[in-house]
């Protein structure tokens, strides 16, 4: 079976009360669940993580290598500004696909710009909890070729 490993960053554990505005009212729980029944009609065995902690994801990513076929991340914040963490994505030579609830290129200026989109398969963002479906989708499909 297809391993993947999911990676929500930092502060997506308040979904649900944080800026519902802007994030919805879906909670880090509920994706889980809709993300774990995606991933088994794909035949997919997804591993799921959240960390507020930069180095946490970037050694998380390091080991991913060894364990994963694919990884999908909500690298939230650090989207735009960890250069390790895009480091982490290019060494492990995996495809990884970027996700985000909101469009990004619809918020302040500072979010239009994604250091792990260059190092990423692709990016979805805007489609909500939709974002992290159509991303299972989407590495399922890379992943089966």
């Amino acid at each position: 079976m297809t391993k993947v490993l999911l990676i929500h960053g930092p502060n997506l554990n308040l979904l649900g009360q944080r800026e519902p505005d802007v994030y919805g009212k879906v909670t880090i729980e509920e994706i889980n669940r809709d993300v774990k029944k995606e991933a088994a009609k794909e035949d997919i065995t997804i591993k799921i993580m959240q960390s507020n902690h930069e180095g946490e994801i970037v050694d998380a990513i390091g080991k991913a290598k060894d364990n994963f076929e694919g990884i999908i991340i909500n690298p939230a914040a650090y989207t735009h500004t960890s250069i390790a963490i895009r480091d982490a994505i290019s060494a492990a030579g995996i495809p990884a696909v970027e996700v985000h609830l909101s469009n990004i290129y619809s918020r302040e200026e500072f979010r239009h710009t994604s250091l792990v989109a260059p190092v990423a398969l692709g990016q979805i963002s805007g489609f909500g909890k939709y974002s992290y479906i159509l991303a299972v989708k989407a590495i399922a499909k890379t992943l089966k070729k």
